[in-house]
């Protein structure tokens, strides 16, 4: 006999953060607002270029700062190349943060974008949207996702 799921799995967002790598201005005000309204407690840690983002993971890892639970990650930083990069420098710290999932929020609906991120190691590829309502809407569905259904390894390092 099945027993329901619950949506909701207590403390699973409790001081969790989102990492942002995103190098257009007005995107990172959208995907903060977003977050902030779509995640109750979650802090969006935004990033303007992938020497921050991955400084930053670096000192998580050397110092045992919390780690985030998800990295979202613009793949034109400001050219394709720089986001994979990101990708390998991101995946070359260390297994704790090999372990977040990376998902890639780009403009670009092209086949070898798409292709190439995958076979790059990125967990997910999305398209981002166009009007406010569209990212709410994605942010909502991303929180069903990542926060009530998949189970996350508990990296050593972090405190969610």
């Amino acid at each position: 006999m099945n027993t329901p799921r619950t949506k909701k799995s207590p403390g699973r967002a409790k001081n969790a953060s989102i990492l942002v790598i995103e190098d257009n201005p007005d995107h990172q005000i959208l995907i903060k607002n977003a977050i902030q309204q779509s995640f109750s407690g979650v802090e969006a840690l935004v990033f303007s270029n992938e020497q921050e983002a991955v400084e930053h993971l670096r000192e998580c890892a050397l110092t045992g700062l919390r780690l985030p639970k998800l990295i979202l990650l613009d793949l034109y930083l400001p050219e394709r190349e720089d986001g994979w990069n990101t990708v390998e420098q991101i995946k070359e710290i260390g297994s704790d943060i090999a372990q977040i999932p990376i998902v890639v929020f780009s403009s670009s609906a092209h086949h070898e974008d798409i292709t190439e991120s995958y076979e790059r190691g990125v967990t997910s590829y999305v398209v981002k949207p166009t009007d406010f309502s569209e990212w709410l809407t994605y942010f909502e569905t991303l929180k069903d996702y990542w926060w009530e259904t998949v189970i996350l390894p508990n990296t050593s390092s972090s405190l969610y």
